[in-house]
């Protein structure tokens, strides 16, 4: 799911970068992203390698590193809405479970909650990417004209 979301997020931020920002970081972007492709390509479903919290912390940290960097957090943000959605997902739930003992959601983060309402592990990545890509393609439409 990470993998395809931060391609579409990370494009979209090169493309800032190219136009707004320090473009010294263009190559160290474009170095992980190619690394993350290389995942993509060589771990395509079914998957024999989980990439885990250490993997996505490195990417989620790379990309607010690469905005903050480049003043690109509102634009992030956008981009980065999927990963915006699943955080808050995970807020939501604990906020609302410790507050009111309900669950807003089956499970946090929010694409285990659409695994549990009946899609499939693939449905869940492939509309998620369709997100994550649209949501790049609206961020750069909004602050880059």
């Amino acid at each position: 799911l990470l993998s395809g979301c931060f391609l579409a997020t990370g494009g979209a931020m090169m493309y800032f970068i190219s136009k707004y920002g320090d473009r010294s970081l263009l190559p160290v972007l474009a170095a992980v992203m190619g690394s993350v492709g290389a995942f993509l390509w060589f771990n395509s479903n079914p998957a024999a390698i989980f990439m885990g919290d250490t993997g996505s912390l490195f990417l989620g940290g790379t990309l607010a590193a690469v905005a903050i960097l480049t003043r690109a957090e509102i634009f992030l943000l956008v981009t980065g809405a999927v990963f915006v959605a699943e955080t808050l997902s995970v807020v939501l739930q604990v906020a609302s479970f410790k507050l009111f003992k309900k669950r807003i959601f089956r499970m946090s983060p929010l694409h285990h909650h659409f695994e549990l309402i009946g899609w499939s592990e693939t449905q869940v990545v492939q509309r998620f990417w369709i997100v994550a890509a649209v949501f790049s393609g609206l961020g750069v439409w909004m602050f880059i004209r």
